[in-house]
């Protein structure tokens, strides 16, 4: 199949895409497509005979939102509407698993959230290496998970934590609850809380 460069606007979207993007990824697939165009090159948008997107909608949406005047695309002939549509869902459906110890000990894990992909909180950070001093991620996981206490964190932005933190407080005082995790599980118990 051949690459050609065509006009973005030559191209559409297609109505029955089932995925969507949310607007902290959105910006870091506009961001990665300014920083690294090249790879809209080596990864291009497929579409069918009437160049209606099978795959890339939303790469095709972050390059309008860049700027972007053209863009790279394989055109899928002779495929049957059935033979489109499952097109559609196995190029969205992640197959594979990341391999957390790797991406944890041998990336940078910054540069793996400026690309776009959503990372637990690592060990280190759960740890603060208190005690897991020179042990592997498998180790310091298996540590953790057979410790007595555990920690969560929760990660909100500063008016969204006030918020949190205020309604925690109020059903603490409401139910005479010793402390936040106590409400956790008030609310686990009774979703009316």
């Amino acid at each position: 199949m051949q690459v050609t460069k065509v006009k973005i606007n030559s191209i559409k979207t297609n109505p029955k895409n089932p995925r969507l993007i949310k607007d902290d990824k959105f910006k870091k697939l506009v961001n990665s497509i300014k920083e690294f165009p090249q790879m809209l090159e080596l990864r291009p948008i497929v579409v069918d005979e009437n160049n209606i997107i099978l795959g890339g909608n939303m790469r095709h949406k972050a390059c309008i939102e860049a700027g972007l005047k053209e863009v790279y695309i394989v055109q899928a002939k002779d495929l049957t509407e059935l033979q489109k549509d499952e097109f559609i869902v196995k190029d969205n459906v992640g197959f594979g698993e990341w391999d957390w110890d790797i991406l944890a000990n041998e990336w940078d894990t910054d540069k793996l959230q400026d690309w776009g992909l959503s990372l637990p909180i690592f060990l280190d950070n759960l740890t603060n290496n208190e005690g897991y001093e020179g042990l592997d991620q498998l180790s310091k996981l298996d540590k953790f998970l057979s410790a007595e206490l555990k920690r969560m964190f929760l990660v909100y932005d500063n008016q969204t934590f006030e918020n949190v933190i205020e309604w925690f407080n109020k059903q603490q005082a409401k139910h005479e609850l010793e402390n936040h995790s106590q409400v956790i599980l008030k609310l686990m118990e009774n979703e009316n809380i």
